[in-house]
């Protein structure tokens, strides 16, 4: 029996043993590691690829989303809408400003959040909305863009899941501020290591993220705010540099593997297959089914020797983490909170 993993991250990187190795001479011949010509390179590279006009390099995904609300003075005080169903670091990027992430459930069939749910959750304090494109597919970013439009608050896309999808043909940051990107080995665009990236049409925003990821400082010994220490490794940004021309040949390949299980598993009774809307091109960072046999499906491909994994056993906010917000299970304990708008 052939076995067949859930993620095989040796083969994926061995085809491209030799330009990696190529890539790191040219990072060693360089003599210069740290925000050089590989970074800036990959940062236009990017940036062109997203459809955008900046791309700052970060030391990850979870930086991305912090420095990006840092950089709109979001802190404590403040209120972050979030959605239920993610992955914690968006909501730990929320909790590193200071401020307290707010959560949204879900579109079931979609499994991003809801803008139609969003409205009942803002107060004088909300001043964000992120969106996650959860599991390779945008959210409805249009009835998102429209929610925050109206309400006066900053719309910033964690796209770690989601390279190169598209929303009516618009790829992530056509209706946001910024996007925040993670390049974990594991993503669609995966580094060898840690690395992050944030793409916006706003050059101050672009900047002000440039310096807080460089201690506050645009010249060196120079600071003009407190800042950190988060910047895309040279050698991660060369290694990205080899894989960025085959994403959208690796996602095809995805997008041909999705349809095939669509094909092969319609039908089925008490299992639900992902439901794709015609405005979205999901670019299938994962393929997500659902059955209330959740167990029983997954010894019965591990009996086989098809790897799967749960996304997520455990949401945020039902974390030990985060028990002092007082969340409880499908929101019974919400804090008391004012729900009007100034």
């Amino acid at each position: 029996m052939t076995a067949v993993p859930f993620l095989d991250l040796k083969a994926i990187n061995l085809r491209d043993a030799d330009r990696f190795q190529d890539a790191l001479r040219r990072v060693l011949d360089s003599g210069w590691l740290i925000l050089g010509k590989e970074v800036s390179q990959f940062e236009a590279n990017f940036a062109t690829y997203c459809e955008s006009d900046h791309c700052v390099g970060v030391g990850n995904g979870l930086d991305a989303l912090h420095l990006a609300l840092m950089a709109w003075g979001i802190g404590p005080g403040d209120e972050v809408i979030v959605p239920s169903n993610t992955y914690i670091a968006t909501w730990l990027a929320v909790t590193y400003t200071g401020a307290t992430p707010v959560p949204i459930e879900p579109v079931e069939a979609m499994h991003n959040l809801d803008a139609a749910r969003i409205e009942a959750a803002i107060t004088p304090h909300t001043k964000a909305i992120i969106a996650v494109h959860l599991y390779g597919q945008m959210a409805d970013m249009d009835a998102l863009a429209a929610v925050a439009r109206k309400h006066g608050l900053k719309l910033l896309e964690d796209a770690a899941q989601s390279h190169g999808a598209r929303w009516n043909s618009r790829s992530a940051g056509a209706s946001s501020d910024a996007v925040a990107y993670s390049f974990y080995p594991g993503k669609n665009l995966g580094a060898l290591g840690d690395g992050g990236a944030i793409t916006t049409n706003d050059s101050a925003l672009a900047e002000t993220i440039a310096m807080l990821r460089n201690y506050g400082s645009r010249r060196k010994y120079e600071n003009e705010f407190v800042g950190y220490n988060s910047r895309l490794d040279e050698l991660q940004a060369a290694f990205l540099s080899v894989k960025l021309p085959v994403l959208d040949r690796d996602n095809a390949r995805r997008t041909e593997i999705a349809r095939r299980y669509g094909e092969g598993l319609s039908g089925l009774v008490g299992l639900t297959l992902p439901f794709v809307p015609q405005q979205a091109a999901p670019v299938w960072h994962v393929h997500v089914v659902r059955t209330e046999r959740r167990v029983q499906l997954q010894a019965f491909l591990q009996e086989r020797g098809i790897g799967t994994l749960i996304h997520y056993p455990i949401p945020p906010h039902r974390q030990k983490a985060y028990a002092a917000l007082g969340y409880g299970e499908g929101f019974s304990r919400l804090p008391k909170r004012s729900t009007a708008k100034s």
